[in-house]
Protein backbone atom coordinates (compact mmCIF):
# COMPACT_ATOMS: atom_id res chain seq x y z
CA UNK A 1 0.00 0.00 0.00
CA UNK A 2 1.11 3.33 -1.01
CA UNK A 3 1.84 5.63 2.18
CA UNK A 4 -0.52 8.86 1.76
CA UNK A 5 1.23 11.87 -0.26
CA UNK A 6 -0.33 14.69 2.20
CA UNK A 7 0.74 11.95 5.61
CA UNK A 8 4.58 12.19 4.03
CA UNK A 9 4.45 15.54 3.56
CA UNK A 10 3.11 16.33 7.13
CA UNK A 11 6.05 14.25 8.75
CA UNK A 12 8.67 16.06 6.36
CA UNK A 13 11.94 17.14 6.51
CA UNK A 14 13.13 15.18 8.90
CA UNK A 15 17.00 15.89 10.81
CA UNK A 16 20.01 14.17 9.56
CA UNK A 17 19.35 11.72 13.19
CA UNK A 18 16.36 10.61 12.18
CA UNK A 19 16.63 10.28 8.68
CA UNK A 20 19.92 7.81 9.31
CA UNK A 21 17.11 6.25 11.82
CA UNK A 22 14.90 5.39 8.87
CA UNK A 23 17.42 4.44 6.48
CA UNK A 24 18.66 1.94 9.22
CA UNK A 25 15.38 0.22 9.02
CA UNK A 26 15.15 -0.01 5.02
CA UNK A 27 16.20 -3.46 5.14
CA UNK A 28 15.47 -5.06 7.90
CA UNK A 29 14.07 -4.46 11.59
CA UNK A 30 16.44 -3.63 14.22
CA UNK A 31 17.02 -3.26 17.95
CA UNK A 32 18.62 0.16 19.40
CA UNK A 33 22.38 -0.98 19.30
CA UNK A 34 21.67 -2.55 15.59
CA UNK A 35 20.38 0.70 14.31
CA UNK A 36 23.66 2.62 16.39
CA UNK A 37 25.56 -0.45 14.48
CA UNK A 38 24.34 0.48 11.01
CA UNK A 39 24.38 3.76 10.73
CA UNK A 40 28.12 4.00 12.31
CA UNK A 41 28.79 1.21 9.48
CA UNK A 42 27.01 3.25 6.83
CA UNK A 43 28.41 6.66 7.38
CA UNK A 44 32.36 5.54 8.33
CA UNK A 45 31.54 6.86 11.79
CA UNK A 46 31.04 9.86 10.58
CA UNK A 47 27.70 10.25 12.12
CA UNK A 48 27.33 9.09 15.84
CA UNK A 49 23.90 8.89 17.40
CA UNK A 50 23.84 9.10 20.98
CA UNK A 51 21.54 6.65 23.21
CA UNK A 52 19.35 9.72 24.26
CA UNK A 53 18.92 10.79 20.61
CA UNK A 54 18.68 7.48 19.78
CA UNK A 55 15.72 6.66 21.87
CA UNK A 56 14.07 9.82 21.88
CA UNK A 57 13.84 9.79 18.30
CA UNK A 58 12.32 6.38 17.82
CA UNK A 59 9.83 7.39 20.76
CA UNK A 60 8.84 10.05 18.52
CA UNK A 61 8.76 8.24 15.23
CA UNK A 62 6.77 5.04 17.06
CA UNK A 63 4.28 8.34 17.82
CA UNK A 64 3.93 9.51 14.52
CA UNK A 65 3.87 5.58 13.30
CA UNK A 66 6.32 6.25 10.96
CA UNK A 67 8.26 2.94 12.63
CA UNK A 68 6.48 0.37 14.64
CA UNK A 69 7.94 -2.50 17.10
CA UNK A 70 7.71 -5.90 15.37
CA UNK A 71 8.21 -9.30 16.97
CA UNK A 72 12.19 -10.42 17.40
CA UNK A 73 12.71 -11.51 14.07
CA UNK A 74 13.53 -15.47 13.08
CA UNK A 75 17.16 -16.53 14.18
CA UNK A 76 17.78 -13.11 16.45
CA UNK A 77 18.98 -13.99 19.90
CA UNK A 78 15.90 -14.19 21.80
CA UNK A 79 16.57 -11.24 24.56
CA UNK A 80 13.63 -10.07 26.36
CA UNK A 81 15.32 -6.33 26.95
CA UNK A 82 15.93 -5.99 23.35
CA UNK A 83 13.36 -4.71 20.92
CA UNK A 84 13.09 -4.55 17.06
CA UNK A 85 11.67 -1.54 15.31
CA UNK A 86 11.00 -2.16 11.76
CA UNK A 87 9.57 1.12 9.07
CA UNK A 88 5.87 1.86 8.60
CA UNK A 89 4.87 2.15 4.68
CA UNK A 90 4.38 6.17 5.62
CA UNK A 91 7.75 5.64 7.10
CA UNK A 92 9.33 4.67 3.75
CA UNK A 93 8.09 6.96 2.19
CA UNK A 94 9.13 9.62 4.52
CA UNK A 95 12.80 8.43 3.75
CA UNK A 96 11.97 8.57 0.26
CA UNK A 97 10.52 12.04 0.45
CA UNK A 98 13.68 13.06 2.12
CA UNK A 99 16.13 11.56 0.07
CA UNK A 100 14.59 13.42 -2.99
CA UNK A 101 14.60 16.98 -1.23
CA UNK A 102 18.27 16.35 -0.61
CA UNK A 103 19.22 15.33 -3.84
CA UNK A 104 17.34 17.99 -5.14
CA UNK A 105 19.53 20.42 -2.88
CA UNK A 106 22.80 18.95 -4.23
CA UNK A 107 21.54 19.20 -7.33
CA UNK A 108 21.14 23.34 -6.81
CA UNK A 109 25.22 23.15 -5.05
CA UNK A 110 26.21 21.63 -8.85
CA UNK A 111 24.44 24.38 -10.34
CA UNK A 112 26.03 26.93 -8.47
CA UNK A 113 29.05 25.24 -8.69
CA UNK A 114 29.86 24.18 -5.45
CA UNK A 115 29.83 20.53 -5.80
CA UNK A 116 31.74 19.49 -8.91
CA UNK A 117 29.44 17.77 -11.69
CA UNK A 118 29.07 13.81 -11.00
CA UNK A 119 31.81 11.95 -12.89
CA UNK A 120 30.19 10.38 -15.63
CA UNK A 121 32.93 6.90 -15.99
CA UNK A 122 32.07 6.55 -12.37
Amino acid sequence: MKPDDADVARHTPVSEPVFHILLALIDEPRHGYGILAEVDRRTGGRVRLGIGTLYSAIKRLRERSLIREVETPEGAPDDPRRRYYRLTETGRGVAAAEARRLEAMVRQARAKAVLPAPDPTA
